[in-house]
């Protein structure tokens, strides 16, 4: 008797641990269906990678939407909506999605800038755009006869901003201006570059300056030794520059091995 009722209690102890792993790997049982708790740390993974800290507060909204999920989506297969075929293609897609994701994802991975092709593109922007800095006003127009009628108008004591602002047809500098503030000379096209270098400080050009664009009277306010940026205030956008050019090139090398009839 005392054996039968040793083993009576080892089994009931044996479920009852059972039942606890059980509830342990489940969050919920909706409908009769176990929810486990692996999804709720696949979401809060996915929250943790976005840059969010999962607070325990968090935990818990995490718990409570992985639970209306799985009410949703009981509803949603009781109605049927998972055999349509517009869920199909949807799910097809989403598949496609998350496949290339992963294959870039494991590219990166395999394939990181080094702080050595950090460093040595930041050192070639220095070597690009070392030297001085212009600060600048244009007014862009047209025709040759229009920029040589404001270059007489200026001399005559026209306002160069207000010129700017009424005549030019450059749209990122009209409405300040034509205040392009500082900037190094190689960022302009050649011909406006080189006038702007060969002008004396307050000086404005004397002949229109013709480019691709138009016509510019060009007046330089200013000049001083370019400031750049420490490398290590820009190494975050170096480094993410160049993976974006890595995984560019590698785009296109797959492109260039794939056949395509």
């Amino acid at each position: 008797m005392k054996l039968k009722l040793f083993s009576v209690i080892a089994t009931a102890a044996l479920l009852s641990t059972s039942a606890t792993l059980v509830a342990a790997q489940n969050v919920a049982i909706v409908n009769g269906k176990a929810v486990p708790s692996s999804r709720v740390d696949t979401l809060a993974q996915q929250i943790a990678r976005s840059g969010r800290p999962v607070t325990p507060e968090m935990q818990a909204q995490i718990k409570d939407e992985v639970i209306a999920r799985e009410i949703f989506i009981q509803e949603a297969q009781k109605q049927g909506l998972d055999a349509t075929e517009d869920f199909k293609v949807q799910m097809e897609l989403a598949r496609q999605t998350l496949l290339i994701r992963e294959l870039f994802t494991n590219y990166q991975k395999a394939n990181p800038v080094s702080d050595a092709e950090v460093k040595a593109e930041f050192d070639k922007f220095v070597a690009a755009n070392n030297g001085k800095e212009y600060h600048a006003r244009h007014i862009l127009v047209e025709k040759e006869d229009q920029a040589k009628a404001i270059i007489a108008q200026l001399k005559k004591g026209g306002k160069f901003d207000e010129i700017a602002k009424k005549s030019s047809k450059d749209p990122g500098s009209a409405a300040k201006g034509g205040d392009l503030d500082w900037a190094n000379a190689g960022n302009y096209v050649a011909e406006f570059s080189e006038a702007l270098t060969k002008l004396a400080k307050g000086k404005m050009t004397e002949t229109p300056v013709k480019t691709q664009f138009g016509y510019h009277i060009i007046r330089l306010d200013d000049v001083r030794d370019a400031q750049l940026p420490k490398f290590d205030d820009v190494k975050p956008q170096v480094a993410q520059q160049l993976q974006q050019q890595k995984m560019s090139k590698y785009q296109e090398e797959l492109r260039a091995k794939a056949k395509i009839e």
